[in-house]
């Protein structure tokens, strides 16, 4: 990306979901996707490259999801009442956020109808690549633990992040059904499963002490959730 000077600040890319040349135009093919339309609720990491469709979600009057830097303090929620007209890309970027919006406690999360994902790099086939710490996959698989239904997953990237080389996938990865770049919209038809839950023989007690929220998951009693199958 760098040698084919698509990226764009932040810098250096390396290390993070690289920002791209066209992430607008690739925010604005989003909204021209049935699953986006239909969505009321959407989750969007919290990535530069993805700022753009962060704001469209609240120009169009969806409640934005965002999941806080490592998970440490769950989800912040903005709903597009909240936000006065022409604010939407402040309120949606990732240091304004808590002005405009609020955290939610696990308890509290609405239904999700649409995920959006930041990648390094994705095959058309759904299989992706992150920055490699899990946390998109781990995200998807707290929702449904808790009983969120499968729902639809974007990534939008730069269309030279489109590869054909093999990218490994485990069980625990995620798996993506668009691929949106700033040329065109990919319908994956992905063959590869979302996770369903949390496999906690995976998670570490490291990651139970720098996930909050991975505890407080084991803490609901099962009572208390819907059925996550």
């Amino acid at each position: 990306m760098e040698e084919a000077r698509v990226g764009r600040f932040p810098l250096p890319l390396v290390g993070r979901i690289p920002n791209f040349q066209g992430a607008e135009q690739a925010a604005h093919r989003v909204t021209g996707l049935e699953a986006y339309r239909k969505a009321k609720t959407v989750k969007v990491n919290p990535d530069s490259p993805q700022l753009p469709l962060r704001a469209q979600v609240l120009k169009d009057g969806k409640t934005l999801l965002v999941p806080t830097p490592r998970l440490k303090a769950g989800f912040v929620q903005v709903r597009p009442e909240w936000v006065p007209p022409g604010e939407e890309r402040r309120a949606a970027s990732l240091s304004r956020l808590r002005e405009y919006g609020r955290e939610l406690s696990l308890s509290d999360l609405p239904p999700v109808d649409l995920i959006v994902v930041g990648s390094v790099a994705v095959h058309r086939d759904g299989r992706r690549l992150g920055k490699g710490e899990g946390y998109a996959d781990r995200e998807y698989a707290i929702l449904r633990e808790l009983g969120n239904p499968p729902v639809p997953v974007i990534t939008t990237v730069h269309s030279i992040q489109v590869v054909e080389e093999e990218i490994p996938f485990e069980p625990f990865d995620l798996a993506v059904d668009w691929i949106v770049t700033e040329r065109d919209a990919i319908a994956t038809r992905t063959p590869y499963p979302k996770p369903t839950g949390i496999d906690w023989e995976r998670v570490t007690n490291d990651e139970l002490k720098a996930m909050p929220v991975l505890e407080e998951i084991r803490s609901l009693s099962l009572s208390d959730r819907p059925d996550s199958g």
